[in-house]
């Protein structure tokens, strides 16, 4: 939520209320219709309460500017009593409510709540797949996904791609670029393979109806169970290629979060996603899907709600393209060690086991290719991380270090085990990393902008990810351990008298005066010149 003001003191009194409330709300707050749109650039805002009459861009312009971005958002508009004209054209647009300034604080925490609920109502599945399911054939999905399946492995020429775009009703055009998404489902959604086939074909379809508006774009299932969308940017007036596809590539941040918060309410599935940041070329579609798998893989943390951006490298082709052949023939139990499931993992295991533990189909040439294909998997998954370190491959593929066909293949699962194990270490220990790089870049700009979205920006995360992740390492708010780093700094500043108070406040992020009096006051009890002088009656 964004709260806009021109005065100072209204702005940061509604921040500090909603922000006591814990209402799952990010919020920011600007002070003027240009720093709020600057913001709205920059990341999606889902609710803003505003003031409607401001110097400058005023509220009914900041409205327009916002119904061309995020067009969900809902706006409450905070008025005056002879702002009667105003509120007219503003309860003219869909999704705008307007209150009284005198109305108090419980009317507008009132308002802020229905505009939560709204906005939960509205992402819930089944009017979403209502709306989407008759543009839909079941055959024209299944054609469309083996298609793109087959381009993932190597582009086809230009000219037969554009009779294969028309002949299978494909929307996008094969002379443009296409932005590539990644979406990888929770390990933890289900042991059947029907179950998350299903509910990949549900977020497809649900995520159909949040792009369609802005772009054009399709989305298919690929071979490891993960969604992919190929999105173009619609052409707007007077702005480059590169500028179009940038803008979109910011829409695409903030409507994934949508589509996440809808799959998580509808579904109960968590989807992580990974954007490649720029366009590609269809030439080098498989080189940038690689890419942008490798990104998924390496996130910090879960990836629970995560949305990410992958930058790619074309030079990354060659190896790329020697990873994609060592695993062209990888089928099941590939597939659920790379996408980390370790209980489907060990489920078809155990099947393909199972005969050597009752007798049946113990042939020696049988028992050696079980062993060796299962062998394989796992070497090439500890060839592409580089886990040699962590998990020891001695004696994965000599057969005769062990004593019996038994011993072999348990000796397989606990090496798969260790795999999941260390998978999951990783991601803890890249999410402190990340943590302890945060701490360090605050602790390096206190002077500077450090709000959630220029954070989320610097780290190349979601605002809303990178939030979460701090508070699940720390167990505190990001916000919090900003406040207190700058009164940190700003006491150890005090002790030097020669520095104005001013100054200091400069120094921790306060350019007006007053402005950090306030916050110094609200977070200690003291102004900073009782501060200063206390400081200076402990040295006497």
């Amino acid at each position: 939520m964004l709260i806009v003001d021109d005065e100072e003191i209204i702005t940061d009194g509604l921040f500090e209320v909603f922000r006591k409330l814990n209402l799952d709300l990010d919020l920011y707050k600007a002070y003027s219709g240009y720093e709020a749109l600057e913001l709205l650039n920059r990341t999606r805002v889902d609710i803003v309460l505003s003031d409607i009459r401001m110097p400058g861009m005023g509220g009914l312009e900041l409205m327009e500017n916002i119904r061309r971005k995020w067009s969900h958002c809902k706006i409450i508009f905070l008025t005056g009593h002879h702002d009667f004209d105003y509120v007219y054209r503003a309860i003219q647009t869909p999704g705008v409510n307007y209150l009284l300034k005198s109305e108090g604080y419980d009317k507008i925490i009132t308002a802020v709540s229905d505009a939560i609920e709204e906005l939960e109502n509205s992402l819930r599945l089944n009017n979403l797949i209502q709306q989407s399911r008759e543009s839909l054939t079941t055959l024209e999905t299944l054609a469309q996904g083996n298609y793109f399946r087959h381009l993932l492995q190597g582009a086809r020429a230009a000219d037969v791609m554009v009779e294969d775009f028309h002949k299978l009703n494909i929307p996008l055009d094969p002379s443009l670029p296409v932005l590539m998404v990644l979406g990888g489902l929770a390990p933890s959604f289900s042991n059947s393979l029907a179950d998350r086939q299903e509910a990949a074909l549900a977020v497809k379809i649900l995520a159909e109806t949040f792009l369609t508006e802005k772009t054009t774009s399709l989305g298919m299932i690929d071979r490891y169970g993960d969604l992919v969308w190929f999105i173009q940017s619609r052409p707007s007036s007077g702005l480059e290629i590169a500028d179009d596809y940038a803008r979109t590539v910011r829409f695409l941040e903030g409507e994934f979060e949508l589509i996440q918060r809808a799959c998580k309410e509808s579904l109960q599935v968590s989807v992580a996603v990974t954007i490649g940041a720029e366009p590609c070329e269809w030439k080098w579609l498989s080189t940038a899907y690689d890419s942008i798998r490798r990104w998924q893989h390496l996130r910090a943390g879960d990836g629970a709600q995560m949305v990410q951006l992958a930058a790619m490298k074309a030079s990354e082709s060659s190896e790329l393209a020697r990873e994609r052949a060592s695993r062209e023939k990888a089928e099941a139990l590939a597939a659920h060690l790379e996408g980390g499931r370790r209980d489907e993992f060990l489920r078809i295991f155990d099947e393909v086991t199972t005969p050597l533990l009752d007798g049946r189909n113990t042939g020696s040439n049988f028992l050696k290719e079980l062993y060796f294909m299962i062998a394989l998997i796992l070497l090439s998954y500890m060839n592409r991380w580089e886990l040699h370190d962590k998990v020891g491959a001695v004696g994965l593929i000599q057969i005769d270090e062990h004593a019996s066909w038994y011993e072999s293949f348990e000796f397989l699962k606990r090496t798969a085990e260790s795999l999941f194990a260390v998978r999951r270490t990783g991601e803890r220990n890249r999410a402190a990393e990340v943590v302890e790089k945060v701490r360090l870049y605050i602790e390096q700009h206190l002077a500077e902008d450090l709000s959630l979205v220029r954070l989320a920006s610097e780290f190349h995360f979601n605002p809303s990810y990178l939030s979460r992740l701090f508070k699940q390492e720390c167990g505190r708010n990001l916000s919090d351990y900003i406040e207190e780093a700058r009164i940190g700094k700003a006491r150890e500043l005090l002790k030097q008298d020669e520095l104005k108070i001013s100054e200091v406040g400069v120094r921790v992020g306060y350019d007006a005066a007053h402005s950090f009096t306030r916050f110094f006051k609200k977070m200690t009890g003291l102004t900073p010149l009782e501060q200063r002088e206390a400081l200076r009656a402990k040295k006497c």
